[in-house]
Parts: C-alpha cells; structure tokens; sequence
C-alpha cells in the first residue's frame, strides 16, 4: 500500500487509455445479505461483483441516477434516491490494462427484496458478508475495495456508513493503491 508522501508516477509511466465513469451498488436484504452478481460477461467474467454500471455521460446522468436506474435494470426494483448513501470514490488507473475507471460506490440504505436467478449478464446471489472473501472476486474488490466498505460499515453519524476515495494503481505486477480520504478519519498507523 502507498501512503499519501509517495509521489505519481512520471509521464513515462502513463498509458493513454479511455476514462470510464460508474456506479456499484451494494444492496443488503433484511437479513443482511449482499446481493452480488456472478458475472458471465467481461469486465470480471467469471467473477463476482456489485451490481452496477457505466453512467450515460451522452445524457448528463448523475452518479445517483445512474445508480437507480442500473439497481432498476439489474435487479428490477426501483429505489428512491434518498435511500442511496455515497460510500465510497474509487479511482482504478489501468483496471486490466486496459481502461482507467471512476466508480462511485452507493449503499442502498433499506432492505431490498431481489430474488435471486440467472439475468443478462449473469445470475444475481445472496451472500452473507462474511463469506465474501472466499468468493472469485476481482484483486482490485478481494484486496482493497471490500476491506473499505467493511471497514466503513457503520462507522459514519448515526450509525450510517462512513465515505471513502481511494486510487488503484493496476499497473505493475502488484496493486497498490492510496487512501486520500476518509471519514472518520482512520486511527489505524
């Protein structure tokens, strides 16, 4: 992991690639499941992922509404804009070496009722958090992505989920990644 004192890579080290912006969308039943999707198209076939997808930039849509409507696309309920909570800002520089993301990262703050099954781009799941780890996630989710929410769970006012951004750096044969913002702000050395 790199701390906020390490300096950017150098012109040298940049790749021009397209620039995507999306949403994840972390649904929770009434038991506190995670609804996830078992992915049979790229990016992430094979694996396991949050519902989501890219913002129709053409339009103008807004993070949230991009969210509502792939919640509504994907899981087919509508949720109300209100019970979205910004968690997480996710930067992912190189994702499979072939396109730099922005991926906001909603919490639907109600429970959702989603049955389970196969849809377009796979099967829709429910998984107890806890089991999450030892799902086929991507490295970016298993080894960083994940870590935060759970850590962030409800560590905002009220007991709410706390906010953080973070950048991925996939390039290289390891990931490393920066927390440039969180809150509460981290006691952890």
């Amino acid at each position: 992991m790199l701390d906020s004192a390490n300096i950017l890579p150098g012109p040298e080290d940049h790749t021009p690639l397209p620039y995507k912006i999306a949403c994840l969308c972390d649904l929770r039943n009434a038991q506190g499941e995670v609804l996830l999707l078992h992915r049979i198209k790229a990016p992430n076939k094979g694996l396991c992922s949050p519902i989501g997808g890219k913002l129709e930039m053409d339009i103008g849509e807004s993070p949230a509404r991009c969210a509502q409507r792939e919640i509504m696309e994907e899981a087919g309920i509508h949720v109300e804009i209100k019970d979205l909570h910004l968690v997480g800002l996710i930067a992912e520089t190189a994702f499979e070496g072939q396109t730099h993301w922005l991926l906001y990262y909603y919490r639907v703050l109600v429970p959702v009722d989603v049955k389970a099954g196969p849809m377009n781009e796979g099967e829709l799941r429910w998984h107890k958090p806890d089991d999450i780890p030892g799902l086929p996630l991507p490295p970016t989710d298993r080894e960083i992505i994940w870590p935060m929410v759970h850590k962030h769970e409800t560590s905002g006012p009220g007991g709410l989920p706390g906010f953080f951004v973070i950048h991925i750096d996939c390039r290289g044969e390891s990931l490393t990644w920066t927390v440039e913002q969180e809150t509460p702000i981290s006691t952890d050395a």
